[in-house]
């Protein structure tokens, strides 16, 4: 969720991220800091987002995160397997019928 929203957003702080994520579930899921910000910490370690600080809207230092060329190839892939997720749910559950 956290490399789509950077592609489709570009560069954000963690806190415009994890609000973007919310407003996209249109309420169904809420995150707080502990679940975005060590998911953010990983993405970087991985190589596929980077930091850079700068200044928030309301004029506080922030990090901003956006989606390295590995994160983009590694959203290519996890969009595919999602796809395949989601392709097998829909036969086990139509077979269910």
């Amino acid at each position: 969720m956290i490399l789509k929203t950077l592609a489709n957003m570009g560069s954000l702080h963690g806190f415009g991220i994890g609000r973007r994520i919310e407003q996209v579930a249109q309420g169904s899921l809420e995150l707080n800091q502990g679940t975005i910000y060590p998911a953010l910490l990983r993405l970087e370690q991985k190589g596929w987002i980077r930091s850079d600080w700068g200044m928030s809207e309301n004029n506080r230092r922030a990090r901003f995160y956006s989606i390295t060329k590995a994160g983009k190839k590694q959203l290519v892939d996890e969009e595919a397997k999602w796809q395949q997720s989601v392709a097998i749910l829909a036969r086990l559950l139509g077979a269910a019928q």
